[in-house]
């Protein structure tokens, strides 16, 4: 079994609580959205109490092309992998060249040449590092990238490989577009990079690796293209947010989730803990009813959404970290246990991941 050892985050300085941001978007929309009471209601009932953003506030209202924001997307995206990759690295007293494979993805920016080809210029990887870019899977990246290089690393089990996931979401800001979406996506989504160390089972870092991957599945729901993702336009990205998304979740997830269980059979309680992409509040009240779990009991993805904001991919691997760091202190209670990791995205569609606590 390939084995997930570790997990670095990385964030751009400029970090703003949600009060701050509300009153730097009625400032900039009092012209436009007449009822600032509702525009303040919205950014309140999404929960998030602070984020990191990759520019300072005032850039965001300064008419910015899509051309400015996506250089300035490559520039934070690539500083914030390398920091990272050189944290996880260093932790494991690893070198760059250690690792045979570089996967990367986002879906806030485009890079041609892609980012792990930019991180290559910056750390010593070898030359004949295999390279895997991933783009379009959205906020359910995190899981999806996870469970394909476990799918790799099964065919190469003396492997070190790297994910690389980076998301500056604030860059797809619209100032003129006053739609619930863009209100909605404007006082939920933060900025974050993370990069993620898995090795084959072979490899010398598996056996005390903290995670195991067991299994993985990908669920697709047909017909559901207007549920979530991005319309590009001339002015960047522009949010597709459908309002059902939570009953989406709760009324064709469940199905699924508990068949995929069933090939391993398990069942819902067999699981110490799910690692859940936290979507927003209403996915996350969805997500916990159909895993059968009290009220605010996914703890970690409400602190991530709480902290840091809907962070697309990255949010995962925050909640990734935030299990390892707790598992860290008590190993003993969750060795030998199952957890599950989950997260949807554009399509509709979404990743499971069975895993076992070392």
């Amino acid at each position: 079994m390939p084995a997930f050892v570790a997990v670095e985050t990385a964030f751009p300085k400029n970090y703003y609580t949600q009060d701050q941001i509300i009153d730097a978007l009625k400032n900039i929309w009092k012209e436009k959205v007449k009822n600032t009471k509702r525009l303040q209601s919205i950014q309140e009932n999404v929960l998030v109490g602070g984020r990191h953003l990759s520019m300072p506030l005032e850039d965001y209202f300064k008419g910015k092309t899509f051309g400015e924001r996506n250089h300035h997307f490559i520039q934070t995206a690539v500083d914030l992998l390398e920091e990272a990759s050189k944290n996880i690295l260093g932790r494991y007293h690893l070198r760059a060249q250690d690792i045979s494979s570089l996967w990367s993805n986002t879906v806030t920016g485009f890079a041609i040449p892609s980012l792990e080809a930019r991180l290559m210029n910056r750390l010593p990887f070898a030359s004949d590092t295999k390279r895997v870019p991933l783009l379009g899977l959205g906020c359910m990246a995190g899981v999806a990238g996870i469970n394909r290089v476990n799918d790799y690393l099964k065919a190469y089990p003396h492997e070190a490989v790297l994910f690389l996931s980076v998301e500056l979401c604030s860059l797809t800001f619209q100032v003129e577009d006053i739609s619930v979406a863009n209100l909605v996506s404007t006082g939920l989504f933060g900025d974050g990079a993370a990069v993620v160390l898995m090795v084959g089972d072979e490899h010398p870092l598996a056996h005390s690796a903290p995670l195991h991957i067991l299994s993985s599945e990908s669920v697709f729901f047909p017909e559901s293209e207007d549920v979530m993702g991005w319309d590009v336009g001339e002015t960047g990205l522009k949010i597709i947010l459908n309002k059902n998304v939570p009953d989406v979740t709760e009324n064709q997830l469940a199905g699924p989730l508990k068949s995929f269980l069933k090939k391993h059979n398990l069942q819902l309680n067999d699981l110490h803990n799910v690692l859940a992409h936290p979507g927003g509040p209403k996915v996350l009240l969805a997500m916990e009813k159909i895993l059968d779990l009290p009220q605010k009991g996914l703890t970690h993805s409400w602190n991530s959404l709480n902290e840091r904001g809907n962070m697309s991919s990255v949010s995962v691997l925050d909640i990734f970290k935030r299990h390892l760091d707790e598992y860290e202190e008590q190993s003993r209670k969750a060795k030998g246990k199952m957890a599950l990791s989950l997260a949807m995205g554009p399509a509709f569609s979404a990743e499971i991941g069975l895993l076992k606590w070392n």
